[in-house]
């Protein structure tokens, strides 16, 4: 759920900590040993685990809701999800918790094209995990990789070594092995989960030419996290309102008895508050620790996740499919190795 995760965190200030070269920093003083390491050692700890736990669920909850309850209304779904998220982000930047850029006609106007595509890529995250298993889910998703390589290749002249277009290859060789190998095959999943590869490359690549435009037409100069995922749950909500007209969710929803069911409305409002919580988790995580820890760990994440969808959700599996996956999943933790390397290096 990248698309869920905060993107362009602010350096570390004084106030932080650097845990990547093995020291602590605060204050502008460096201690090696004592308790000071041990206390941020913990902060590191206990924002990782909140990190994985907070996306692991956002995901299983949203599989949870979309086939055990067999919600057939998944833009309704985000909707409801991105209203929570504004309703809490609004209080804690009203309450003086967190700053918040002012919504400006100027900052929604360059920031729509980002938002538009934003809409579509969880829409199509959400149609995808109806139909297809958590771990085959997690594993076409490393196929976002090799576009968002391609697109920053011709887009912005980036050129990478040899080891990650190798870990490219492996999560292309892991994609068609396991969608060959899966027992639980579905055209229609497998459709909008490779439409939604195309949208999560282009919510990147489009992101990295907007940002630039939208921090000089804030008040501040900035952007600062909070105010993108204000920004971007803002905007969906009438983009997501209109879509639910033309996909006839109206219907459904006036119709289905799920609406009526007190636990299905815990349940979608918690996946809200997941939502949020992977956002804070994850820019907490990436302060405590640093950009190569928090993609090795996002990586790393993966394989309790699909296990945990394959065992929760009792999904038919072969000897061959449980192989592609662990196979798949194991490249993207070559991938995260090998961009740590490329950037190290560079």
């Amino acid at each position: 759920m990248g698309s869920r995760s905060l993107s362009g965190a602010k350096p570390l200030s004084d106030d932080n900590f650097d845990l990547e070269d093995g020291k602590v920093e605060k204050d502008g003083e460096k201690t090696v040993g004592g308790h000071t390491l041990v206390k941020v050692h913990n902060q590191a700890v206990l924002s990782g685990l909140a990190y994985c736990i907070s996306s692991c669920s956002m995901i299983l909850v949203n599989k949870f809701v979309l086939s055990t309850y067999d919600f057939n209304a998944g833009i309704s779904l985000m909707l409801y999800q991105n209203l929570v998220s504004v309703v809490i982000v609004s209080m804690l930047s009203f309450a003086g918790i967190i700053s918040t850029e002012q919504l400006t006609w100027r900052l929604i106007r360059v920031w729509l094209p980002v938002n538009i595509i934003f809409v579509g890529m969880l829409i199509t995250s959400m149609f995808s995990l109806k139909y297809i298993n958590v771990a085959m889910v997690t594993v076409l998703k490393n196929v976002t990789n090799v576009i968002t390589a391609l697109g920053e290749m011709y887009l912005f002249k980036k050129h990478h070594d040899s080891k990650v277009w190798a870990a490219l290859l492996l999560m292309i060789v892991s994609a068609i092995s396991g969608g060959i190998t899966d027992l639980s095959f579905h055209a229609v999943g497998y459709s909008w989960q490779v439409i939604n590869c195309f949208l999560t490359a282009s919510y990147s690549l489009t992101l990295r030419r907007v940002m630039d435009t939208a921090k000089q037409v804030t008040k501040s100069g900035n952007l600062n996290e909070f105010s993108m995922v204000l920004l971007n749950n803002v905007l969906s909500l009438p983009l997501g309102l209109t879509l639910i007209f033309i996909f006839n969710e109206v219907d459904y929803l006036c119709e289905t008895p799920l609406l009526k069911m007190p636990m299905f409305w815990v349940v979608i409002t918690s996946s809200g508050f997941l939502g949020l919580a992977i956002s804070f988790t994850s820019m907490w995580f990436l302060h405590q620790t640093g950009a190569t820890t928090y993609s090795l760990v996002g990586s790393l994440n993966k394989i309790p996740l699909s296990m945990a969808g394959i065992l929760l959700f009792h999904v038919p599996t072969s000897l061959k499919n449980f192989l592609s996956i662990l196979f798949g999943l194991l490249a993207g933790v070559f991938f995260a190795r090998a961009k740590m390397l490329e950037r190290s290096q560079s």
